[in-house]
């Protein structure tokens, strides 16, 4: 009966989590800023074709409208009753304390570095990850390169101990959303390394420079989200240096304008190595190896 009552709750719950997605709303309040931005950034580095291509700017956009759109249609169908499950049956009540806020920080923080070094890590997730990093460019239309088949991808499951814990889904959901506007500003060249207090607590430019390397001692380094403290603990940072220029771009380049290449090319390759495999637990294996 208690679990028949729950699923009640949820079906009458389910409309309203649609009709207004705090996350979403975040995103589409943050995009005019985004675009403002990146058009003053544009202005000072459009001459350099290393560094800006007007084309791709646009399709970067495109491909963040995609993300943004899938996530709004399906997140609260196919995340939400996750979440929801995982709070009703929470450890803790916890109220919304600046205490509390401060360990939903820290904790998101913990989730994302994980979700993001996995990204990198594990082929599967790595399909969705990848287009965000197959860009041979470093700006801040860059941050919108995000892929639409994330929410299907099940990444934000990494996000769900945090509602278990007690963390009510839609604290979680700003939180994760703050996060990524803070995460769009680090993606430029213009800014160079800031006080070494900064750079050593906080993802700064630079840091996330050194992320976006193809080439070593860059990659696969600098996950975390808003801080890099978590890197510095688990031994995944590394500082950018003028003596290895950042080459940016995946170890695999892809050169495409296809939005439908972009997106789903890594998958192609996964179910094609898939295929190959003649042993089963080798083909399932193909799920979680390193992509390269």
């Amino acid at each position: 009966m208690e679990l028949w009552n729950w699923m009640n709750d949820l079906w009458q719950s389910l409309p309203a989590w649609l009709a207004l997605d705090e996350r979403q709303l975040i995103f589409v309040l943050a995009t005019p800023v985004f675009i403002g931005v990146t058009v003053w950034e544009y202005q000072r580095i459009r001459l350099d074709p290393t560094l800006s291509d007007l084309p791709e700017s646009i399709r970067n956009f495109m491909l963040g409208a995609g993300y943004q759109i899938s996530e709004l249609l399906f997140a609260g169908i196919l995340a939400f009753p996750v979440f929801a499950l995982a709070y009703h049956f929470r450890i803790f009540d916890l109220e919304l304390t600046f205490t509390n806020a401060v360990l939903l920080f820290v904790g998101l923080e913990f989730c994302y570095y994980w979700w993001h070094r996995a990204s990198h890590r594990v082929r599967w997730f790595w399909c969705a990850h990848v287009v965000h990093h197959s860009s041979e460019r470093m700006n801040f239309s860059t941050a919108m390169r995000q892929n639409a088949t994330n929410i299907f991808n099940l990444g934000w499951l990494f996000y769900v101990p945090l509602a278990w814990l007690g963390f009510h889904p839609v604290w979680i959901g700003v939180a994760y959303a703050l996060s990524l506007v803070y995460q769009f500003f680090i993606h430029t060249t213009l800014v160079g390394k800031l006080h070494p207090l900064i750079e050593f607590v906080f993802n700064t430019p630079s840091h996330h420079r050194a992320h976006h390397g193809r080439n070593d001692p860059y990659l696969d380094k600098n996950y975390g989200g808003i801080t890099i403290i978590f890197d510095r603990l688990f031994g995944t940072f590394v500082e950018e240096r003028d003596d290895s220029p950042v080459e940016y771009g995946i170890v695999r380049q892809i050169h495409t304008t296809s939005l439908v290449e972009s997106t789903l090319h890594e998958y192609r390759n996964l179910f094609r190595d898939i295929r190959k495999t003649p042993d089963w637990r080798q083909r399932f294996r193909q799920l979680w190896v390193p992509p390269y």
